[in-house]
């Protein structure tokens, strides 16, 4: 991700969050993962590429300890800020990392869940998965949602179309049989947001 780029986000940030921060807060966490991951027993969690934190404050909120890594420096103030509005019992349970997703790893073996989610990948996907895999403990989870650009079911555009995210396909081919077991890896409709379509994977990493 080039500078140039990171700078555009930050502007994309600093004016939503100036022009819609009320609504930016109201938002809910995405709904693939409540669906999926509510039932798993907390433990140390990544969310890679947290933006506005939804899914990071649902999280500590449900008793993981989080780790939440953006390289929106407003997003990430703003996340805070909301996670201390809410009050220590989730703000406490949630470490804030600036770093581009481009470039930095999660340590290994560290995360009982790993989510990545909506993320505009700056080069290859199937890097991006197998670096963000790396962080995933054995018996841990990779959660990944991407957005489709073609909708798979009319061929036409969506919404993310020019945007380079995470496909079933790429995911599945970045991760190793051997050390991974796919739960999910589905196409599915998109909450609120008409026809379009996100790529859902989860996946198990073999103790």
């Amino acid at each position: 991700m080039s500078e140039h780029d990171r700078s555009a986000w930050e502007q994309r940030w600093s004016r939503a969050l100036r022009e819609h921060g009320d609504r930016v807060a109201q938002r809910p966490p995405n709904a693939h993962l409540t669906a999926e991951i509510g039932d798993l027993r907390p433990g140390r969690a990544l969310d890679a590429g947290c933006g506005h934190g939804a899914e990071t404050l649902w999280l500590a909120a449900g008793g993981w300890q989080v780790t939440a890594v953006d390289f929106a420096a407003t997003a990430l103030a703003f996340a805070r800020s909301t996670a201390e509005a809410i009050g220590p019992d989730v703000a406490e349970r949630i470490d804030w990392l600036e770093a581009d997703l481009a470039t930095w790893t999660p340590p290994p073996d560290q995360y009982d869940l790993v989510i990545c989610l909506n993320v505009h990948v700056a080069g290859s996907v199937e890097e991006t998965v197998q670096r963000m895999a790396t962080g995933v403990a054995p018996g841990g989870t990779l959660f990944l949602v991407g957005h489709r650009p073609i909708d798979p079911a009319t061929g036409a555009a969506t919404a993310a179309a020019g945007q380079v995210q995470v496909s079933v396909e790429a995911a599945l081919a970045a991760l190793d049989p051997g050390q991974w077991q796919p739960l999910i890896a589905d196409e599915r409709p998109r909450p609120m947001a008409g026809t379009s379509v996100d790529a859902v994977i989860q996946a198990r990493r073999r103790s």
